[in-house]
């Protein structure tokens, strides 16, 4: 059985093949007469809306459920929930906590499961900001994405992703909100990133350049701390200048304007981040089918 819990779960080729399945027409039969479980036990309104929309348009129905619904090892063992959901569903999504849920949903090996987000990594993200890159430039091979700011789950699928796709992928944080040793190593077995704590190293002559909150979902405690250790690691009109004249601005949304980046970025010529949230549910489609319909045949 084939899985998705991190975007390194795929070789290569594969990821090629889902990017152009992504880039598709929907199969409107593929889940027709079928069901898909997602699973929330954190909120999201671009997974939720872009899972759901993926489903409907291979002819699916998709079932939200909520984490007081299950209450993963609280009400019931997460092994327990995967095997109940197997019998009703065609694949399994979860956006959780920790990252060891989706690892012992996948173990459970009935049907295929989706990480939706865990605290290590957001693959689908992943899917939707290599697509978007792919659509502006016509290929991954040979260009390069900055992501600047804290080395977090999104900036750990991303840099995976880019080394599946033969990118060159760069990363500016400050002290304390780099990657560890281990997810450091992951990234290179695929390709030897640029790690640096300057934006403007990293961004320098950067076909894409990419940014995420300071401050994410749980961690608002932490607010004012972080907002004090990223001074300089605002994106801004400034710092767009040093990428590639070509360049496109990335953000996996929501942003807080005004702090990790400019109103003038987010809205201005160089920006799609509109696109690359409506290629969330492109690429969900996209993985549906390679999961269903071609992987697990």
């Amino acid at each position: 059985m084939r899985h998705f819990t991190e975007i390194d779960d795929l070789s290569p080729s594969e990821l090629e093949r889902v990017l152009d399945l992504s880039s598709a027409s929907a199969s409107p039969t593929l889940l027709a007469g079928k069901g898909v479980a997602l699973i929330f036990e954190k909120p999201s309104a671009r997974t939720r809306n872009s899972m759901e929309m993926a489903v409907v348009q291979l002819g699916g129905h998709p079932v939200y459920i909520g984490n007081e619904e299950v209450g993963l090892n609280r009400r019931e063992s997460t092994e327990d929930v995967t095997r109940a959901m197997a019998g009703f569903h065609a694949a399994i999504g979860a956006r959780v906590y920790s990252h060891s849920v989706v690892e012992r949903m996948a173990a459970v090996d009935q049907v295929p499961v989706i990480n939706l987000l865990s605290d290590i990594g957001h693959p689908m993200q992943a899917l939707a900001d290599l697509l978007t890159i792919h659509q502006e430039f016509g290929t991954l091979k040979g260009r390069s994405v900055a992501y600047v700011g804290d080395a977090n789950n999104v900036a750990f699928s991303l840099a995976l992703g880019a080394g599946l796709a033969q990118m060159e992928f760069r990363i500016a944080s400050p002290a304390g909100y780099e990657f560890d040793e281990a997810d450091l190593a992951r990234i290179s077995n695929l390709r030897e990133p640029l790690v640096c704590d300057s934006p403007i190293a990293a961004v320098t002559g950067a076909d894409a350049v990419y940014t995420d909150a300071w401050t994410s979902m749980g961690q608002e405690a932490e607010a004012e701390t972080r907002t004090r250790d990223f001074e300089g690691f605002q994106v801004d009109e400034k710092l767009m200048e040093s990428a590639a004249s070509t360049a496109i601005f990335l953000h996996c949304l929501p942003a807080h304007r005004g702090e990790e980046v400019t109103d003038a970025v987010l809205d201005g010529p160089n920006s799609r981040i509109w696109p690359q949230a409506a290629n969330r549910m492109h690429a969900a489609r996209g993985l549906l089918v390679w999961l269903l319909g071609e992987a697990n045949r």
